[in-house]
């Protein structure tokens, strides 16, 4: 892929040689199905994916790494926890800033007799923790939102309502798919039930690859039920985790590309990384607010955001101008609605759409002065 990637926030590139070189080491050398048979082949994979769960765990801050169950992608993991946990009569919490990856599965769910309530998060003052805690009902099972958004890169306070649902005894999840790797995420200080993520993203794995953390003793109704290499001999899934969320082969060279990514992650620091972003986000986000004609949505402050940027230039299409920069400027962004729709309509672009830019740690300066310089001309015509 040649010219300026920009949408790290869809998925990231390009992905550490780390990376690519464990795929490509599996695949040429290794193989092997997890947990089947005793062989040597089997029992290298076990290891791949013993050791993902473990550098996950750690990253996370997570004491028992066998409470994490791996998934396709975080899309999968929401939808188990969701409809694992939650039963008619339920109330569960949200923000209104959700993607469709958790907005879809409740949508089926509100018209199955679970009652859900979205909290406003404004684009100045962001989501107020006392909002939702004025939001708790007797029968609310779940508060769940994700970290930050997908359009705005808006960051929520998720310690804050943390602390809240403890207060009340309520189960908190968290969707990570744009936090994690990029802001520190820990379960036991944050207070995090359930923590759904993906491997593609700030994590710098491959795509088709995610999981969900589920605290001890907390119970998750499973989606689905199959070979799990363990108590073969019975027709009833195992009860105990991870595989009690697992079933069928798993994605194996998927898993130890994540294992590479995250070890990536962890040694060369979320800080670092986060750092990194920030740099680039105010820089960009500067030079775009002095850009006669261009909107810009989401918070003011850099430090209040992931470096995800949703802008507009008055008058022209955000398609148009996503088509724009990528054939004449070689600058790779994303345009519409960013499977978001309730957070556009949160932001007033439900009808419009908008242009996002969401840089990496493998993005540099000259790259976001080439993307200021490009969006002024488009501007300027």
């Amino acid at each position: 892929m040649r010219g300026i990637y920009l949408d790290n926030a869809a998925t990231s590139y390009p992905k550490p040689e780390s990376v690519c070189d464990a795929v490509d080491h599996f695949n040429r050398y290794l193989g092997g199905n997890p947990g089947r048979g005793a062989h040597r082949a089997t029992l290298q994979a076990g290891n791949i994916i013993l050791e993902a769960r473990e550098s996950l765990a750690a990253l996370f801050n997570i004491e028992d790494a066998n409470y994490i169950a791996f998934m396709s992608n975080v899309t999968e993991a929401l939808n188990t926890a969701l409809k694992g946990l939650l039963q008619p009569g339920d109330h569960v919490i949200t923000s209104d800033m959700e993607h469709n990856a958790m907005a879809r599965p409740l949508y089926v769910l509100s018209r199955q007799g679970i009652e859900w309530t979205q909290i406003h998060a404004s684009m100045k003052n962001g989501l107020d923790p006392e909002d939702v805690r004025r939001a708790i009902k007797p029968n609310t099972k779940l508060i769940t939102l994700l970290h930050a958004s997908n359009l705005t890169g808006a960051i929520m306070p998720i310690t804050a309502i943390g602390k809240i649902a403890r207060e009340h005894d309520i189960t908190f999840m968290v969707d990570s798919a744009q936090s994690a790797g990029v802001l520190p995420i820990d379960v036991i200080a944050q207070n995090i039930d359930v923590l759904a993520f993906t491997g593609h993203k700030g994590l710098l794995g491959l795509q088709g690859t995610g999981g969900l953390y589920v605290k001890p003793g907390l119970f998750i109704r499973r989606l689905k039920e199959g070979g799990t290499g363990s108590f073969s001999e019975h027709l009833t899934h195992p009860d105990f985790m991870p595989d009690h969320l697992e079933a069928g082969t798993p994605n194996t060279p998927g898993i130890i590309g994540l294992l590479a990514g995250v070890n990536f992650v962890r040694a060369a620091g979320v800080d670092k990384i986060r750092e990194h972003e920030i740099r680039l986000c105010e820089r960009l986000l500067q030079g775009l607010r002095e850009i006669p004609g261009v909107i810009v949505y989401g918070p003011a402050d850099s430090k209040d955001r992931t470096a995800v940027i949703a802008f507009n230039i008055s008058g022209r299409d955000c398609g148009d101008v996503s088509f724009n920069l990528d054939h004449r400027y070689g600058i790779i962004c994303r345009a519409g609605l960013h499977c978001a729709p309730l957070a556009h309509t949160c932001i007033g672009t439900f009808e419009t759409g908008a242009c996002r830019l969401s840089p990496g740690f493998f993005n540099n300066e000259e790259d976001i002065d080439r993307t200021i310089k490009a969006i002024y001309t488009l501007a300027k015509e």
